[in-house]
């Protein structure tokens, strides 16, 4: 059964990583998508180790289902290539920093005059306009500049380099893929296309939600360790006697009471919510002492008839196969070219009508002409 976006069609410019993660919702939700790549440009995650099969595991994941050309867009001849399809598709994604597509005469004016209904999307690190459009960055740049690292990890440490990057896809890809159906929505009730905007530190900027309500309508600064969510009370990880961590967010007092009583620490119960670092402060030592008195899977056991939003630090692999996420099939088998699968992640949106399909892993550079 094709997937709900089967009648959208995509050319896909972008490398690294939010603008294909994107495409490659797009693509799992059905979109046809086909990359236009130059043959002699260094796309990192072709390269990045590890590698299965011969290919990067990163591009094979970020790509997956996605057609490959391999195009020069410095010659006359690829252009005019580009413009010929862009006739017939709906959406064009591209990362390059503003200006670049222009000077190459395929652009957002130049294309829209072929195709008028087409949908453009420019995903940067600081948006088309602004002092800073012509900037480079990555991630940690882009989160350092929205605010968000200045109110994460340790007061002691500063802020952490994050093991995911939440600029480039919770900001770009995310709201990139947002953007896009948008206006596919717009274009079938109006007929017109239009240009999307992406920032990543404008998204990541957004992403800042209750501790950017409490800066800037409550004038309440934002520091790590400072508030409710971030390490200013229970509410955190701690270590157990094996040297793995316990998340515990018991925030709510039926949760608070049953933490508190797992524990052995009935009385401090009403501490949960209390405002006073004091409080705080006598609650965190002694969850910190119970927990370290057993194992990571003991805990498990204890907890796991408790509703009490108490869980274990899981590594990937272990995430992988736990039973909740391998009843969401958040792990899929994906086709390679040889006939074998690639272990991938799953698709996290589950449509009831027209599931999400992954057709095979990233193609190799031009393997589907022109």
């Amino acid at each position: 059964m094709p997937g709900p976006l089967a009648s959208l069609k995509v050319l896909d410019f972008s490398t690294l990583l939010p603008g294909p993660y994107a495409t490659m919702m797009l693509a799992d939700m059905g979109a046809d998508v086909l990359r236009i790549e130059a043959p002699g440009r260094l796309d990192l995650t072709r390269v990045m180790p590890p590698h299965d099969g011969g290919t990067s595991t990163a591009h094979a994941y970020l790509n997956r289902g996605k057609r490959s050309w391999g195009l020069d867009l410095k010659k006359p001849e690829s252009i005019e290539q580009v413009k010929a399809l862009v006739a017939e598709y709906d959406v064009v994604v591209e990362q390059f920093r503003p200006g670049v597509m222009d000077r190459l005469g395929i652009g957002y004016e130049a294309l829209r005059a072929i195709n008028p209904r087409l949908i453009y999307c420019a995903i940067t690190g600081y948006g088309q306009t602004g002092p800073y459009k012509d900037r480079a960055g990555h991630d940690i740049n882009y989160l350092s500049l929205a605010g968000v690292s200045s109110h994460c990890g340790r007061a002691a440490y500063g802020p952490p380099p994050l093991g995911i990057q939440v600029a480039d896809v919770a900001g770009g890809s995310h709201h990139a893929v947002m953007g896009i159906l948008a206006a596919v929505i717009h274009r079938q009730q109006t007929g017109q296309g239009q240009f999307v905007d992406i920032s990543m530190t404008d998204a990541a900027f957004a992403l800042n939600a209750m501790s950017g309500a409490a800066a800037l309508a409550g004038n309440q600064p934002q520091q790590p360790e400072g508030g409710m969510l971030n390490g200013g009370t229970f509410y955190d990880y701690y270590q157990t006697a094996d040297g793995r961590w316990l998340s515990i967010g018991s925030l709510e007092p039926q949760f608070m009471e049953r933490l508190c009583q797992t524990l052995g620490i009935t009385e401090l119960k009403s501490l949960g919510l209390s405002p006073k670092p004091e409080h705080q402060q006598q609650l965190r030592t002694a969850i910190k002492e119970a927990i370290l008195s057993k194992t990571l899977a003991e805990w498990q056991a204890v907890f796991a008839d408790q509703d009490a939003c108490v869980e274990p630090v899981l590594t990937i692999q272990e995430a992988a196969e736990h039973p909740q996420l391998t009843a969401r099939q958040m792990v899929i088998e994906v086709p390679r070219d040889d006939g074998t699968t690639q272990r991938q992640l799953g698709h996290p949106i589950k449509f009831s009508e027209t599931p999400c399909e992954s057709r095979y892993v990233g193609r190799t550079l031009g393997a589907d002409g022109p």
